[in-house]
């Protein structure tokens, strides 16, 4: 023991010899103690007062039962859209579009290498794989650009379309930054930005970008106190030199049949001037339109729209429900000569907007078999070659738009890869107003990381690129033009062993032959149930042995 206590007393010694009292350095251990324990109290207090919380609240069974633990459940609820998404999820797993589909859209907004090496990753031998049929020719002399010239007979001012532009989305579901950048790219790409059903806002003719102002059931921009239509002021806005056509929205891919509320502490005063409601008051937007209730009164309200803004182009947008409805569209232009200019096939894959699930999940058509619905109507009872088809659902890559042109579509739409080109990650948080990229949110803080200028260059880049590379996929083809695309040239997978062309698949009527042989189409029940005076409703018949 006394080496020991020798030890201690030169230790002592050497410590005052060198100027380090020992009662600074009993001082400084009990202040680190008393630290350690002041930190220990402010994490231990509040945890200790959430658990006691826990125990004898009534509400939620788990935290009564497991006080503070069962937290853990919905923290990781919270991470688990991001873990999946970044961590578990392989690279053609996610949904609505997967890890791969969405580095497309950003590797061409961006400007990057868009190239993907050692193969597809799909299996060609799965219902997953749909190909289009290449050439031993390919036609390297095809033209670099094309447009679409949108307009009827009747129609005095058409309209020179690009064959992918920026689909419905409104002001107030997007943020003003969002609007702003995509008008911005649509003024640099010369492609046109569709308003939404939610009005035509300042941030819409911010850069001068092409608009077609959306008309939707709760007349947005152009309504009387009552909510119904105001002819005067939609002429007022119609006629502005930035609006090129007039859509019609009678229903939507993601909710189709389904109105909508904007609740009173969503709206703004700069939604409330844009919508022209009511500051802070709910905004309801009906399932159905006041102006019409049979196909002729639409075809009327659409004649006369298209007076009211001098000439233009006015369409109509639907997610395809009845068949016979698409038909007794088209028998009332027969009976009436009155002519849409376009229709705008809407997918039931859904779209920017927040719809409930069972919508999102279980009504309306898709978009191949709507596409294939409504160029059917329109060929077999001789209105293609005045009325052009617009699609939109999921639209993302030249080999998405080189199909649909196979399927009857003049151009496309797109909303979801266009937001994708402003920087959506796809958190799936834009009915919550907490979008992270301030693309869909009316947060002022969560906007600023949302740079106009920098954005709409890549937004303009991405439609730049995904037309160039439709144009090599019409090269491949051996084709002059996508319109030339026919179902022929598209095939897909039957089954492992199988598989056929699109038009063995799916009937494609000849021209007229609803007009001259419906019984011989697979539409009989519905064009002989269709009528120009009523959409009316079909009753299914009982099979019977």
């Amino acid at each position: 023991m006394i080496p020991n206590r020798a030890k201690w007393r030169d230790s002592a010694e050497l410590l005052t010899r060198f100027g380090v009292p020992l009662s600074l350095l009993a001082l400084t251990i009990l202040f680190t103690a008393v630290s350690w324990l002041r930190w220990g109290l402010a994490l231990s207090v509040p945890l200790l007062i959430t658990a006691i919380w826990d125990f004898f609240q009534r509400k939620h069974t788990l935290r009564r039962n497991y006080p503070l633990v069962a937290r853990i459940r919905w923290i990781m609820e919270d991470l688990r859209p991001f873990a999946r998404a970044y961590v578990v999820e392989g690279d053609l797993e996610g949904r609505p579009f997967n890890h791969d589909e969405r580095s497309l859209v950003y590797a061409r907004a961006k400007g990057q290498l868009d190239s993907h090496p050692f193969g597809t990753e799909l299996d060609v031998y799965s219902d997953e794989y749909e190909w289009l049929a290449h050439s031993i020719v390919p036609n390297e002399q095809a033209p670099h650009e094309w447009r679409v010239d949108v307009g009827s007979s009747q129609c005095s001012q058409p309209y020179s379309a690009s064959l992918l532009n920026i689909s419905a989305m409104s002001f107030g579901s997007l943020s003003a930054n969002a609007i702003m950048a995509l008008n911005k790219g649509a003024a640099a790409g010369r492609f046109y930005h569709d308003t939404g059903e939610g009005g035509l806002s300042r941030y819409h003719r911010s850069h001068g970008g092409d608009l077609v102002w959306e008309i939707g059931s709760g007349y947005f921009g152009c309504r009387d106190s009552n909510g119904s239509f105001d002819a005067g002021k939609f002429a007022e806005t119609a006629r502005e030199a930035q609006v090129k056509m007039i859509e019609v929205k009678l229903s939507q891919g993601a909710k189709p049949g389904h109105g909508g509320v904007l609740p009173g502490a969503k709206v703004t005063k700069e939604i409330a001037e844009t919508r022209g409601v009511p500051q802070g008051r709910d905004v309801i937007s009906p399932a159905a339109h006041s102006t019409f209730s049979t196909p002729i009164e639409l075809l009327e309200w659409a004649a006369e729209l298209r007076e009211l803004s001098g000439g233009k182009p006015v369409g109509i947008k639907l997610c395809v429900g009845k068949p016979h409805e698409v038909f007794a569209i088209c028998k009332a232009m027969l009976e009436t000569g009155i002519r849409l200019d376009y229709i705008v096939v809407d997918g039931a894959e859904g779209g920017t907007g927040a719809a409930p699930v069972e919508f999102s999940n279980r009504v309306g058509m898709p978009l191949r078999e709507g596409l294939i619905l409504v160029r059917n109507a329109l060929v077999g009872t001789g209105l293609k070659d005045e009325i052009k088809i617009a699609a939109a659902g999921k639209v993302h890559s030249g080999a998405g738009l080189a199909m649909n042109f196979g399927l009857g579509a003049d151009w496309c739409n797109a909303g979801r890869a266009f937001m994708f080109a402003l920087g959506c990650v796809q958190s799936m948080q834009c009915h919550t107003d907490r979008c992270p990229t301030g693309i869909a949110t009316q947060d002022v803080t969560r906007q600023r990381g949302l740079v106009v200028p920098t954005k709409a260059e890549r937004v303009a880049r991405f439609q730049r690129h995904t037309l160039h590379a439709l144009r090599e996929m019409v090269v491949a083809m051996g084709l002059e033009n996508p319109w030339q695309i026919e179902p022929c040239h598209i095939s897909e997978r039957l089954n492992s062993a199988r598989s056929d062309t699109i038009d063995n698949i799916y009937g494609f009527i000849e021209g007229e032959q609803l007009l001259s042989d419906p019984k011989t189409t697979q539409y009989a029940r519905d064009w002989a149930a269709a009528q120009a005076h009523s959409f009316g409703d079909v009753t299914c018949p009982q099979n019977r042995d």
